[in-house]
C-alpha cells in the first residue's frame, strides 16, 4: 500500500476487526492478525487513547523529540518551567536493541521526574522496533514512533518522513507494537500537500494502534531555510477526523501562540521543538535572562550526567543571540569540555550580560510591553531567552529582510495562504504583539 495509491484504494482500516462491515469487506490487512477485542483481552491494564491522554495528566504543553537535545537534564528543566510531557531524543531502534548496551546507555536515561516521558524511536523493521520498545518497558508512559525526520540521514536510513510512501510498512510498524507491547504505542507524522491525503493517512496511523498522533504541520520538504509555516488548517482536519488525541507541532514562537494553536485547531496539546531550545521556558510565559536558564540547566546537570556535546549545543542556543556580542566567549564556550569550563563560561557571560542589562538603553526594556519590529515580532533584548528567527534577503517584494519561519511554502504547496493568527486586521492592531498576516502574492 503506497501514497501513490489512490484515497479510495486505501483500506478503511478504522473499522473494528469485529464488525460485520469489515467482515464482508475484507479491508483488514494480513499483518493485523488479532480483532480489537483479542489486543485488549490480551492487555486489560493498557491504556488507550484518552485513557492514556489523562493517565499522563492530560498534557497540554509537550516538549519534542529533538535528536541529542531532549536528554533527561533537559527535560527536568522544561518540566520545571511549564512542559506537562516530555519526548525523549529519538533512538536508532537497531542501534538501541543492539546486545551491546553502549548505545542505550549513553542515549537513554530516566527518573522519577521523568515522567510522564514518551520514548521516540525510528525504525523500518518491525522486529527491531519491538525489542527496543521491550527495553524501555516500566520506565516510560509509551512508545512513539517517528514518521516525521526530514534529514538526509533519515533518506539514507530509510526511516521518519522517508517512510511517508510506504503506508504498509508504517502500519505494520505500528501494529507489531500494538499486538505485541505492554505499553501504548504513538506516532508523530509529518502532512502532504493534499489535506484529505493527510486525514487518511493519519486515519491508517490510528487504524494501526496508534493511541495519540502528533502532527507536524509541515511537508517533509519543509525544512532549514526551507521552514515556512506549519499548516494548522491540516492539524485540525486531523483532529476532526481521528478518535484518539492529537497534538499540533509548528508554529510556536510565543506563549501566545499555544492558546492560538488550540483555538485554531481544538488539539489536545501543543507541542515545541526548535522554540524550547532557545526558551525553555515557553510553557511558563515567563519572560527570563538567558543566564537564569543555564545556570539552572548546569545545576541539574551537576546531578545528572550529560554528555558534554549535549551541554554545549544548549548553551550555545540560549545565548545565541549573546555570542556574536561577545565574541571571545564563542571560542570559550566552543572548547569548553568538563562542568568546571561550562560553569565557568555561564559565569563570564552572566557578569557580561548584567553590564549589558544595566546599560541606558537597556533599562528601557518592560517585559510587560515589549516593542516590535518592521514584522510584528518582539523585540527582546539579547539577553532575554527567545525564540530562533530564520531571515533571507526579499528583494523582489521588500526589499529587507523577511522571516525563513513564515516564508511562503514550496511551489508543490504554494495554494496554502495559512497565517497562524487572526486575520481580522482589526484584532491584530489592537494585540501589537500579534505578528501580521503575511503577503499572499
Amino acid at each position: 500500500m503506497t501514497v501513490a495509491e489512490t484515497t479510495t484504494a486505501i483500506p478503511d482500516l478504522s473499522v473494528p476487526a469485529s464488525s460485520p462491515k469489515a467482515a464482508a469487506a475484507d479491508v483488514l490487512p494480513a499483518h493485523f492478525t488479532m480483532t480489537d477485542e483479542e489486543v485488549r483481552a490480551k492487555f486489560p491494564d493498557r491504556l488507550c487513547s484518552y485513557d492514556l491522554f489523562k493517565k499522563m495528566g492530560s498534557p497540554r504543553h509537550i516538549v519534542a523529540p529533538m535528536v541529542d537535545q531532549s536528554e533527561l537534564a533537559w527535560r527536568i528543566l522544561s518540566k520545571r518551567y511549564g512542559a506537562t510531557l516530555c519526548y525523549t531524543p529519538m533512538f536508532h531502534a537497531k542501534m538501541f536493541s543492539d546486545d551491546n548496551p553502549k548505545y542505550r546507555n549513553e542515549q537513554w536515561q530516566t527518573n522519577e521526574e521523568d515522567r510522564p516521558v514518551i520514548v521516540q524511536f525510528c525504525a523500518n523493521d518491525p522486529e527491531y522496533l519491538l525489542k527496543a520498545a521491550r527495553l524501555v518497558v516500566g520506565q516510560a508512559d509509551a512508545v512513539d514512533l517517528n514518521l516525521g525526520c526530514p534529514q538526509h540521514i533519515a533518506k539514507r536510513g530509510h526511516y521518519g518522513s522517508f517512510l511517508m510512501e510506504d503506508w504498509d510498512l508504517i502500519s505494520k510498524l505500528i501494529r507489531n507494537l500494538h499486538e505485541n507491547l505492554e505499553i501504548p504505542v504513538t506516532a508523530k507524522i509529518r502532512v502532504f500537500p493534499e489535506v484529505e491525503k493527510t486525514v487518511a493517512y493519519a486515519k491508517m496511523v490510528e487504524a494501526a494502534g496508534a493511541q495519540i498522533i502528533t502532527v507536524h504541520g509541515r511537508l517533509r520538504e519543509q525544512k532549514g531555510h526551507k521552514t515556512g509555516l506549519a499548516d494548522w488548517d491540516k492539524i485540525k482536519a486531523v483532529k476532526e477526523a481521528v478518535k484518539v488525541p492529537v497534538f499540533a507541532n509548528g508554529n510556536i514562537l510565543y506563549y501566545e501562540d499555544i492558546q492560538r494553536c488550540i483555538d485554531a485547531t481544538n488539539v489536545d496539546g501543543v507541542m515545541s521543538a526548535e522554540t524550547n531550545l532557545y526558551n525553555p521556558a515557553i510553557f511558563s510565559g515567563k519572560v527570563l535572562p538567558t543566564w537564569q536558564m543555564a545556570e539552572e540547566y548546569l545545576e541539574i546537570c551537576d546531578e545528572i550526567p550529560t554528555k558534554s556535546s549535549f551541554i554545549r549545543a544548549h548553551l550555545f542556543k540560549l545565548f545565541r543571540y549573546s555570542l556574536p556580542i561577545h565574541t571571545d566567549l564563542r571560542q570559550q564556550l566552543a572548547a569548553a569540555r568538563t562542568m568546571e569550563e561550562m560553569h565557568q563560561f555561564v559565569k563570564d557571560i552572566k557578569a557580561r550580560l548584567i553590564e549589558d542589562s544595566q546599560k541606558e538603553d537597556a533599562q528601557k526594556f518592560n517585559p510587560e510591553n515589549t516593542e516590535v519590529d518592521e514584522f510584528g515580532y518582539r523585540k527582546y533584548p539579547h539577553w532575554i531567552c527567545q525564540p530562533a528567527l530564520r531571515f533571507e534577503h526579499d528583494k523582489v517584494h521588500s526589499q529587507s529582510k523577511r522571516l525563513l519561519n513564515e516564508a511562503k511554502v514550496s511551489e508543490q504547496n504554494s495554494e496554502t495562504k495559512y497565517v497562524p493568527l487572526s486575520l481580522d486586521a482589526k484584532a491584530n492592531e489592537e494585540d501589537c504583539n500579534k505578528r501580521p498576516k503575511l503577503d499572499s502574492k
